[in-house]
């Protein structure tokens, strides 16, 4: 059974996090520099198998007070459909200093069944949401 916590990850972590972004199509070539000090600026939740290796990740920005933006949820290859997901976004939903947000937010391209289950849906006025996108920030265009 994995153990789940909120913890800032270790050097060795953020070198299996990087593994794993880097080949994302959200953050394709991100630097390990970059990986590190999104980590350090923010809230992460780490699973680790029995022998206490890092097995999925999820990364929470957040003031604490009105907002949280859930980023980076990766599950390392041969761990996926286990739940391992989700349980990290249970943790940070249930967090007693992230309780009585007012706005949570994710991006997704194909995980909508992981999110859904926990309270996650379409935003009511997209239209009222605007951004500024660099779509190749590390010399890869992400999607």
């Amino acid at each position: 059974m994995a153990r789940i916590a909120i913890e800032q990850p270790s050097e060795t972590d953020i070198d299996a996090i990087h593994a794993a972004l880097r080949e994302s199509y959200w953050s394709p070539g991100i630097p390990r520099d970059v990986v590190a000090r999104a980590c350090a600026h923010s809230m992460c939740a780490i699973a680790r198998d029995e022998d206490g290796k890092l097995i999925a990740f999820a990364r929470l920005v957040t003031d604490n007070a009105t907002f949280a933006w859930l980023c980076d949820v990766i599950v390392l290859p041969g761990k996926q459909g286990r739940g391992l997901g989700r349980a990290l976004v249970r943790t940070f939903l249930d967090h007693p200093e992230l309780q009585g947000l007012r706005r949570w937010l994710l991006g997704t391209r194909d995980a909508h069944g992981v999110y859904t289950p926990l309270g996650f849906t379409p935003l009511d006025a997209p239209e009222r949401f605007m951004q500024i996108r660099n779509s190749a920030p590390y010399g890869r265009k992400t999607s």
